[in-house]
Order: C-alpha cells, then sequence, then structure tokens
C-alpha cells in the first residue's frame, strides 16, 4: 500500500500551471538537473544569495553525500544519532533500495560508511527513526516489516560495509512510517494494514526484540504523527503519552499512555483539507504546526503552514495559518526552540522564527534550496531535514541530489 486510497486520488489531479521562482535573485548559468555540487573539503558559504548553484541566505553548505556514492536512485527521509560515548555525529538516509549511514563528525568530509539495505523490494517511501542507539526503519516495499540496527556498529568502521538487520519483525507488512518519543520505550508504526492503518504500538525496551502491544484503529489511516510525554499547559494530561496524528482530513489526537487500550481526545480540521500530512509541537506544547501536502497543488495558494491553538487537548482550536514566499508544497516540519524547520519539496529547507506563534505571525529567518531548477508546486527536492545536532550542523534529504549538510553562516 502506497498511502491510501485518498491520496492517490487526489495525485490524479493535473497540475495545470507551473509556479516560477518568486526571489529576486536570477539563476546562475543554468545546470542539468542530475549534476552533483559537492562542497568537496571546503565550506560553500551562502554569498550574493547563493552557495555553488544553491540558491540561499545565511546558510552554507559543508558538505554532500550523492545518490551516485550511496548506490541509489532516489532519496526520502533522514535523521540522526550522536554516539553518547564519542559523541560522533551520523546522518540516517532514506533511499529508495535501504538506509545509508554517514558520518559528519567532519562534516567537510563527510564519510559513507555504506547502507542497511532494505529487507524486500525497493520502495521510494521509507522511513527511519531511533531509540537509544537504535535505528528502526519501515518501507512501503511489499512484506518489509521493521528492522532494527544496532548503531554503535558504526563506530571506529573507515570503509563502506553492506549491513543486514539485527533484528526484524514481520507482524506487518508495508508501512509508510515510524514515530517514536525518545522518553518511553514504544514504537508506533503507522500506515501499515494493521490497526487500519492507525497505529501500531511496539514495546521497545529491548530494542532487537521488538514485542506488539496494542494499537489504535479508531479514526482510520494514520499518514504520519508525533508522540510526546506531556507536559503542556492542560493540565488533565500531564505526564500521558499524547499522540497527535495527521489522519487524511484532520489532526487527531490520542491518549496512548496504555497501549493496549488507546483513548481518543478530540480532532480538529481546517479549509481545504485535502491531505493532511504532518506536524510538530512547539516546545511549550501549547501549539501544533501542521501541513497539508496537496493544498498547494489543488488550490494554488502560497506554501500554508496551519497553526493551532492545543492549551485544551479535549478542544482544540485553529489559530491562523502563515503563508511562504514560494508555491512549493510543504513536507516535514520539526521545531527547535523558537524556530521552525521547514522542508518545502522544490523551495528546500525554510527556517522560520516562530516566536509569535500565538498570532501565527512568523519570520522566514534564512533558507537553503536544494532543488535551484526551480519552486514548482511538485513532488521533487527537499523530503525531509533534521535540526538536532548538538554542533548546530542540519541535515537535509534530497529526492534526486541526497544528503546535504548545511549550517548556519558566521
Amino acid at each position: 500500500m502506497k498511502y491510501s486510497n485518498l491520496f492517490l486520488a487526489s495525485l490524479s489531479v493535473v497540475l495545470l500551471t507551473a509556479c516560477s521562482r518568486t526571489d529576486d535573485n536570477d539563476l546562475p548559468p543554468a545546470l542539468d538537473d542530475t549534476d552533483e555540487v559537492v562542497a568537496d573539503g571546503e565550506v560553500v558559504p551562502c554569498e550574493n544569495g547563493f552557495a555553488g548553484i544553491y540558491p540561499c541566505s545565511g546558510y552554507d553548505l559543508v558538505g554532500q553525500v550523492t545518490l551516485r556514492e550511496m548506490q541509489a536512485g532516489s532519496g526520502n527521509d533522514c535523521w540522526g544519532w550522536t554516539d553518547p560515548a564519542t559523541g560522533n555525529e551520523y546522518a540516517l538516509m532514506g533511499l529508495d533500495n535501504g538506509v545509508a549511514f554517514i558520518e559528519i563528525s567532519d562534516a567537510l568530509n563527510p564519510l559513507y560508511l555504506g547502507k542497511l539495505s532494505s529487507r524486500t523490494a525497493s520502495s521510494p517511501w521509507r522511513d527511519v527513526k531511533v531509540f537509544g542507539n537504535h535505528a528502526f526503519v519501515v518501507s512501503e516495499a511489499d512484506n518489509h516489516g521493521l528492522q532494527v540496527f544496532d548503531l554503535t556498529r558504526l563506530r571506529g568502521l573507515e570503509e563502506a560495509q553492506n549491513f543486514t538487520a539485527d533484528a526484524v519483525n514481520l507482524e506487518f507488512g508495508s508501512a509508510h512510517n515510524i514515530v517514536i518519543n525518545e522518553e518511553e520505550s514504544r514504537v508506533y508504526v503507522v500506515g501499515a494494514a494493521t490497526f487500519d492503518g492507525g497505529l501500531h504500538i511496539f514495546d521497545v525496551s529491548n530494542p532487537e526484540a521488538p514485542v506488539s502491544i496494542g494499537g489504535f484503529d479508531g479514526d482510520g489511516y494514520t499518514h504520519d504523527a508525533q508522540v510526546v510525554t506531556y507536559s503542556g499547559p492542560d493540565t488533565d494530561y500531564t505526564g500521558r503519552q499524547i499522540c497527535v496524528a495527521s489522519n487524511e482530513d484532520s489532526i487527531t489526537l490520542v491518549d496512548v499512555t496504555d497501549a493496549a487500550n488507546p483513548v481518543f481526545i478530540s480532532k480538529i480540521t481546517y479549509s481545504n483539507p485535502f491531505y493532511t500530512h504532518q506536524g510538530w509541537f512547539t516546545e511549550d506544547q501549547r501549539y501544533f504546526i501542521g501541513n497539508d501536502e496537496l493544498d498547494e497543488l489543488q488550490v494554488g495558494f502560497n506554501t500554508r503552514s496551519l497553526i493551532f491553538d492545543f492549551s485544551d487537548l479535549d478542544n482544540p482550536v485553529e489559530v491562523g495559518t502563515y503563508s511562504g514566499p514560494t508555491r512549493a508544497i510543504d513536507h516535514n516540519y520539526y521545531v527547535k526552540a523558537n524556530t521552525l524547520f521547514l522542508t518545502n519539496y522544490t523551495a528546500g529547507l525554510r527556517v522560520l522564527d516562530i516566536t509569535d506563534v500565538a498570532n501565527a505571525n512568523f519570520t522566514e529567518t534564512g533558507f537553503f534550496d536544494t532543488y535551484p531548477a526551480s519552486n514548482v508546486t511538485d513532488f521533487e527536492g527537499a523530503w525531509s531535514n533534521y535540526p538536532y545536532f548538538a554542533s548546530g550542523k542540519i541535515i537535509i534529504s534530497d529526492i534526486e541530489r541526497g544528503l546535504f549538510i548545511i549550517k548556519k553562516s558566521q
């Protein structure tokens, strides 16, 4: 299953108009989209609106690993891991044919350490998250199941390896996404055939022996989700495990503290709900910032971010929307302090100051565009990002060009 029938039906809509770049800078001389520009041991500074061929503002290119080097046809998700024993930083890059591991401690010379191959076939959809020192991987590939990989195996490696999983769980076949709250030893698989595509919950207190402990099928298919140990303003739920699920046409809140008996809390929708895709809490857990993956395509407006007040989880309220500078499709959002890191397909990574989130007033403070050809409303370019490395490095996974490592300009 690749997404749900609702998503596949929506994708059949023909894009009638191409949306040109809205910034004032002219592009440098045209290059073939397959050409790769690699930092090659030196920072490529963001100067006069470009880092090499890549449009930018406030962020330098410090490293790149191409799909060719990772022996893959396309990229998708990414996540990060910091080795607690050494402090070394690693990028985990989802690919059509597996997950690549890259040490980025010396970002000017990223070291590709090899790949955990897809358990079955290749697929453009793969997702990876980390709990402790283990990576957990799902894919839309048939009968893929849950792969578990011990990341400490990466220590000391200097040459690329062909890795095998440390464990595999086949209680489901394909799945679209995997969700982990790193404060608890659980994995939440979403978009699988089990639990009607909703939440399938595993205990991973022994990471290499995942145990199915329950699920939630009370609101249909879940495309993506975030689970937190709740510490926000609604004291009725303090200390509870709260899941915010993006369920195609709504954002749905579920108390998953008791995995065997999850409790529906509430749901909220919004105008023009074409495909509720993903979102992230602010750090105080009062607000949730979400996105719809098909609204720009269907309606034709600029990138739209949806802001909700979750002060009362039983009665969530929409605060407003933020409209971005292009018509690119938004994909994955992550929040760090008062900054939203928004992966925006053909417009790359957009970085927003969300200090005034209560008034839905965001300010773009920088960007790095991994798709220099245009900001067309299409499913190309940047897929995801990971902004949580202590060093300040940010990784971006790009469908056509592989892994980018960027850092704020000095």
